[in-house]
């Protein structure tokens, strides 16, 4: 079967061709004119298998007729992680390079509000986003979801194991009812078969292989060496090893950054990825590893998702992943599109529990293989629990959850235990005692510390130092009355006077008010020839002075 017979327009197609693609993969065959009819999708395939390409390229047919408008959307795909964001983000770009009119946003964290908010407001065909980086845009009002007509819920179990289900669940929330949903999965446990019942409506199921199956086409091999031998077995490894390009896979950050300078110490050309760095870092190491500039990337879990790298030859389990599914994830980077891969695994003694879970996920055994000049050892049995590396360093199986060594039940050794304390004597209340001067209270202090403690009598027996009823009680010397030595107390200043002088003051001002006034009347008096008539005032004219 050919791209032509699926349905898809004739720009597409040239976007195709000029990939150098000529024939679909199953679940491309199967989802994408099932996406053209509008129907709901639940795909479940493994990991490498082209799932990207069967939502991206309908979706640019359907999103073909229309135009976007400010701050809404018209579709929406949701990824667990920054990395395959970005991965999408490219296959849009070059798959509907013939189509001038689609615009595309990437929602991402490490990156600028301010440039991704200007993209919103030109209006957005595409939204290619994480939960948390979509919420954060909807929080601020920089973008409304009520006129997304397509989603995509991409990695959906990734998803699940990351938490991110809450937010997705809001985000859905959000949607128009209205809307067609296409739902992907590498596994389908029971979670996600329940998010699938809420989200989609009336889907149509797409399976292409077994639920977390490897690929068929990918060489695995499983080396059981101590834990301290596992940097020097790697090495060797890679050494015996074709290899064009590898990741190295590692549990923890921490692991990754100490992998990663042994690598260059001993002459390797490789690069570090995880969380911990920055966007901008994270994406200049990673266009480095796909361009060949670095030949093995180290890097946690957050590359193991959905990273198409073109003809990647090997993939090594540094540490075996906690979770089954993610050992599928992993070695899925290799043996893409038909081609051959290989994946290696250095595994301790205490990890045979979680090679157990794989092999049982897989539904066959992994092929033991020895390194050269490395002593090989046997698997544990395992008891179902993670592991970890202790504190104390990478010694016979010093993997336990948390960082506590495996002995002792898991507990951490926190060396020699004390003694119990011997319970301590019952001790009477003492009596009360007579007061008595600081200096002998003082002196008697250090003697009665190095007296030994007497046991009290019973309280029916008097002490001895206690006078009987039947004795006169001893008078106290009489003490002379301490003489007082009284200060001069200089006279007390009249806080009063202030305030008097000031009243004396206010009372001869207005005094000579009231003499001031009587003078004028008596001037006037006799210039008018009579006393000025009551509340008239001064100025009174002579008419009205009359008589």
């Amino acid at each position: 079967m050919s791209f032509e017979s699926l349905g898809l327009s004739a720009p597409v197609l040239q976007a195709i061709t000029d990939k150098g693609y000529t024939t679909p993969t199953p679940i491309q065959e199967k989802a994408i004119p099932l996406v053209l009819m509008g129907r709901d999708v639940l795909g479940c395939a493994q990991t490498g298998t082209g799932k990207t390409a069967s939502f991206v390229l309908p979706m640019i047919d359907i999103l073909a007729e229309g135009r976007a408008k400010m701050r809404m959307p018209r579709s929406l795909i949701l990824e667990p992680t920054r990395e395959l964001a970005a991965q999408v983000a490219e296959n849009f770009e070059m798959y509907g390079k013939n189509h001038k009119q689609l615009n595309m946003a990437l929602l991402i964290g490490g990156v600028s509000f301010d440039d991704q908010e200007r993209a919103l407001e030109r209006g957005v065909d595409v939204l290619v986003a994480t939960p948390g980086r979509l919420l954060d845009h909807f929080e601020r009002g920089k973008v409304l979801l009520t006129d997304v007509k397509v989603l995509v819920i991409d990695e959906a179990d990734r998803m699940l194991d990351m938490g991110f289900i809450p937010d997705v669940e809001r985000i859905v929330g959000l949607l128009s009812p209205m809307r067609q949903t296409l739902f992907f999965s590498a596994t389908m446990p029971p979670e996600i078969r329940r998010l699938a019942d809420r989200f989609l409506s009336n889907p149509k199921e797409v399976s292409v292989s077994a639920p977390a199956s490897a690929g068929v086409n990918i060489v695995q091999g499983l080396c059981v060496v101590p834990e301290d031998d596992k940097p020097e077995a790697l090495r060797r490894m890679i050494k015996s090893q074709d290899v064009k390009n590898a990741i190295v896979f590692c549990n923890r950050k921490r692991d990754v950054a100490l992998l990663h300078t042994s690598l260059k110490k001993h002459g390797f050309n490789a690069g570090a990825l995880h969380g911990d760095m920055s966007q901008p870092a994270r994406m200049e190491t990673l266009e480095k590893f796909k361009q060949g500039e670095i030949q093995i990337l180290v890097a946690s879990d957050v590359a193991a998702r959905g990273l198409d790298i073109v003809d990647m030859s090997h993939v090594f389990n540094f540490d075996v992943p906690y979770s089954p599914e993610d050992y599928v994830h992993r070695i899925g980077r290799t043996g893409r599109a038909g081609k051959t891969g290989h994946s290696f695994t250095l595994a301790a003694p205490a990890e045979g529990g979680l090679i157990e879970a794989i092999e049982k996920l897989i539904g066959t055994q992994i092929p033991r293989i020895e390194v050269p000049g490395i002593d090989t050892a046997a698997l544990e049995a395992g008891d179902g629990r993670r592991r970890g590396r202790g504190r104390g360093g990478r010694s016979g199986g010093g993997r336990a959850g948390g960082g506590r060594s495996s002995g002792g039940g898991g507990e951490r050794s926190r060396g020699p235990r004390r003694e119990p304390r011997e319970p301590r004597e019952h001790r009477e209340p003492r009596a009360d005692q007579p007061a008595e001067a600081p200096q002998a209270a003082q002196s008697e202090q250090p003697r009665a510390a190095e007296q030994p403690r007497v046991e009290q009598p019973p309280a029916d027996q008097p002490r001895a130092d206690q006078p009987r009823a039947d004795q006169p009680r001893a008078e106290k010397p009489h003490r002379e009355p301490r003489e007082r030595h009284e200060r001069k107390r200089e006279p007390r200043r009249d806080s009063r006077e202030p305030r008097q002088e000031r009243r004396h003051e206010q009372r001869g001002e207005q005094r000579n008010d009231q003499r001031q006034d009587q003078r004028q009347d008596q001037r006037r008096e006799r210039d008018q020839g009579g006393p000025s008539p009551k509340g008239l005032g001064d100025h009174v004219p002579a008419f009205l002075a009359r008589r």
